[in-house]
């Protein structure tokens, strides 16, 4: 990791640091953060991989991140401590999740030869994924789409797409792996 020295462009009134080249993190060999779910198609972690691979086999940075969990403390090292939204639920479930997780990563990754971590995290997707790539100095973010239809159109509507938060509220490029795709002609689709 490196370390946080830099002077950032401020935006005047909010004192939000702002995009901009002195906070550009090199590509090759930095770390790339990539947003998972479990049983996602593995076209977003073979997408970091080639990624990866082009630049310099970079680190990979999994990050899981539990809605149904709220972060409690925030670590340097980009993990996070959390608990049930339910405080009446004691829910260990999330280990076996995670367990789950690793074990898919760990046999898609196997013979690789690059460099990769796993991060549960809990809370806000956005922030969560935002967090962790503050805390490797990630120089990119990589998320999936979600399959188009009103479930995810809806839900989209109320919470937002990942991709676009992340886009607005943090500096690091996003790159959005297609898992599904409308054809042009199918119109009615799109609205």
């Amino acid at each position: 990791m490196r370390p946080h020295h830099r002077q950032w462009k401020v935006d005047n009134v909010t004192g939000t640091p702002q995009p901009s080249p002195e906070r550009l993190t090199p590509f090759t060999g930095s770390p790339i953060v990539v947003g998972i779910v479990p049983d996602q198609p593995d076209l977003v972690t073979l997408t970091a991989l080639s990624l990866s691979a082009a630049t310099g086999d970079a680190p990979l940075w999994f990050g899981y991140v539990d809605t149904s969990r709220y972060p409690v403390e925030e670590l340097a090292d980009g993990r996070v401590r959390h608990a049930p939204l339910d405080p009446d639920g004691v829910d260990d479930s999330w280990r076996e999740t995670e367990d789950r997780i690793r074990e898919h990563l760990t046999t898609l990754l196997e013979g690789r030869g690059v460099a990769w971590e796993l991060r549960y995290l809990a809370g806000s997707p956005q922030r969560a994924l935002t967090h962790l790539a503050r805390a490797v100095d990630a120089a990119v973010i990589v998320v999936g789409t979600h399959a188009p239809g009103r479930e995810t159109r809806l839900r989209e509507l109320v919470e937002g797409s990942v991709a676009l938060q992340l886009s607005h509220h943090q500096h690091r490029p996003v790159l959005v792996v297609p898992l599904s795709v409308v054809d042009w002609k199918e119109t009615g689709s799109w609205r």
